[in-house]
């Protein structure tokens, strides 16, 4: 199982880089902002359509889950405008290497204290390395 979670990982960093090409070029076209619009847009719709035929849970309760857990689709407006502003700038490498470090280093944090209902993880010599290593790679494929 822990295979397929990989694999599906891997599958979404794959298609977070097409994605931040093709969004980078539309952007270009339509705007920024319009850029980031059509995304959620389109997926609202195709997600709608998902919910509708293959949904089993109780979207009415989202106003009863804690608030913070709310802030996801907020993460997810900033984390897709930063990329369609950045991928024309910097490239689509260096664009996703810098958001793989902006995810580690949270990651660490989060797990190093429990937030969000995490697992507490203590950062290691190990992590720090990793996003060492993360932060040369930056500077080598700039």
């Amino acid at each position: 199982m822990r295979f397929i979670a990989y694999f599906l990982a891997l599958l979404a960093g794959a298609a977070l880089s097409f994605e931040g090409a093709i969004y980078a070029e539309l952007g270009k076209t339509i705007g920024q902002i319009e850029t980031s619009f059509y995304n959620f847009f389109m997926g609202s719709i195709i997600m709608g359509l998902l919910w509708l035929f293959f949904g089993k849970g109780k979207l009415c309760y989202t106003f009863e889950a804690p608030k913070w857990s709310l802030l996801g689709g907020l993460l997810g407006v900033v984390y897709l405008t930063s990329i369609v502003v950045s991928v024309p700038i910097v490239g689509v490498g260096i664009s996703m290497v810098a958001v793989i470090i902006g995810q580690l280093v949270m990651s660490m944090v989060i797990e190093h204290f429990g937030w969000l209902g995490s697992m507490k993880t203590r950062i290691n010599k190990e992590k720090l390395f990793a996003v060492i290593s993360m932060i040369i790679a930056l500077i080598l494929i700039n």
